[in-house]
């Protein structure tokens, strides 16, 4: 019987480096260790290209090689007759081969050392299993379809997107013991990712930024693939990436949240939440573990991310059909001492007294609904006013509206006992405010 490419996945995980054997145009044969021998589709593998070395040259004069491969768990053996089509230098295959790679390279001491130039895209001609003693192989921790079954449920059931955030991260968290995960949405204006739910880190990071191709996160986001790393890759770590993409002075980063992720993750995963090809967000879950996500996590999480997806969707249109605005009620007059709450136009950022709250579209959002506080003394707002109002400029076709308020929500009851953001209906909300405050609006350009 064929044996299928899918069926030895385990060996093609880098856990053991494979074997590849070419020959020259004279027909001179060359044996050496590849790093990654990694699986593209049922048909398809990828050989990383790191050295230009005597097995390169030979596989550019005779495309037809020979892997050998073993299984890290069962000892199983295999041989791949493969056939050389093309090497991509960019794109998804590539940034989910190189991110790989350097969790491999940082774990066996050669970071710096393997940097990945290349991915050798092979045709599976044949698939051999060669004799030898194997080991049985351990049952999965947990069926992946029954888990899926249940996970879809919840988020099927789901009536709006704090209640989907917090589905998500729970389920992954109780049915499959993963528990460190982020949701963060994508800013399409300000070309970058938001978190908006967390789970299982001592500050929620809640606001955190990641920028497009900024670690495991920002690389998933930018070619829209899901990307895995089985071991601790120095390069990917965020406490030093976002300060190196932020492209501001060290002195002006007082207004950045910092971001929650585990200091030394030794494994993580990044899903992108697309629907009909846009982005939407990412899907985040790291462990300190090793080789804590296998293939058949990322299949398995794959699939959650489409219906994540589509549920984001479902939910942004059903706020969208709301056609009256809130009733115009006004709150009673708080007392206590006024706050003062400052306001920067130049990136919309909120201060509550000298505290850092927000900044960008949820920081606008916030001043806008202060501004009519003071000065109508309302209090009840809906989503759709918001969308039309003029002085906010949202974007036309997607401004996450509800993302961005279930942002501004949280952060103010992790900063503020001052204001919150009560939900009172689909589409609908309240600005509550607890104490009296003074409105501060800085000049354009005044420093931070």
């Amino acid at each position: 019987m064929k044996i299928a490419l899918d069926t030895i996945r385990h060996s093609l995980e880098g856990a053991i480096p494979g074997v590849v054997a070419t020959c020259d145009a004279n027909g001179i044969p060359n044996v050496s260790y590849v790093s990654q021998v990694h699986y593209v589709d049922s048909n398809q593998v990828a050989l990383s290209f790191q050295f230009f070395n005597k097995t390169r040259g030979n596989m550019l004069a005779n495309p037809q090689l020979t892997a050998y491969l073993i299984d890290p768990e069962t000892a199983a053996r295999y041989r791949l007759a493969l056939l050389y089509l093309r090497t991509e230098t960019d794109g998804p295959l590539f940034q989910n081969m190189k991110a790989k790679l350097a969790g491999i390279a940082s774990h066996t001491g050669m970071a710096g050392v393997f940097e990945l130039r290349g991915a050798d895209v092979c045709r599976v001609l044949d698939i051999e299993r060669v004799p030898g003693a194997e080991a049985p192989r351990a049952l999965p921790p947990y069926n992946w379809l029954t888990v899926l079954r249940a996970l879809g449920q919840r988020v099927a059931g789901c009536g709006d997107m704090a209640g989907l955030f917090e589905e998500v991260l729970g389920g992954l968290e109780e049915m499959l013991d993963i528990r460190h995960s982020l949701l963060l949405m994508w800013d399409e204006c300000g070309h970058k990712l938001y978190t908006v739910a967390s789970r299982g880190y001592v500050h929620s990071g809640i606001g955190s930024e990641i920028p497009l191709g900024c670690g495991v996160i920002g690389v998933a986001a930018q070619y829209q693939t899901p990307i895995r790393i089985t071991h601790m890759a120095a390069e990917y770590s965020y406490s030093k990436a976002v300060r190196e993409n932020a492209g501001l002075d060290p002195q002006r980063l007082e207004t950045a949240i910092p971001f929650p992720g585990l200091a030394e993750p030794h494994s993580q995963m990044a899903l992108p939440l697309l629907a009909s090809g846009k982005l939407l967000g990412v899907l985040y879950v790291e462990s300190a573990q090793d080789m804590r996500f296998g293939f058949e996590d990322e299949d398995g999480l794959s699939v959650l991310a489409q219906q994540i997806a589509l549920n984001l969707v479902q939910l942004q249109q059903a706020g969208d059909v709301e056609t009256d605005t809130a009733a115009v009620a006004v709150g009673a007059s708080p007392a206590g001492a006024r706050l003062q709450i400052r306001f920067y136009p130049a990136n919309h950022s909120v201060f509550i007294g000298d505290d850092y709250l927000i900044k960008g579209v949820a920081g606008a959002i916030l001043w806008r609904l202060l501004h009519y506080y003071v000065h109508e003394n309302r209090t009840e707002f809906s989503n759709r006013e918001l969308r039309l109002d003029k002085h906010l400029n949202l974007p036309d076709i997607d401004d996450n509206l509800e993302a961005r308020l279930i942002l501004l929500q949280r952060r103010l009851a992790e900063k503020s006992s001052a204001l919150a953001i009560v939900k009172t209906g689909r589409g609908r909300f309240r600005l509550q405010v607890n104490q009296p405050v003074q409105l501060l609006e800085h000049e354009v350009g005044a420093a931070l």
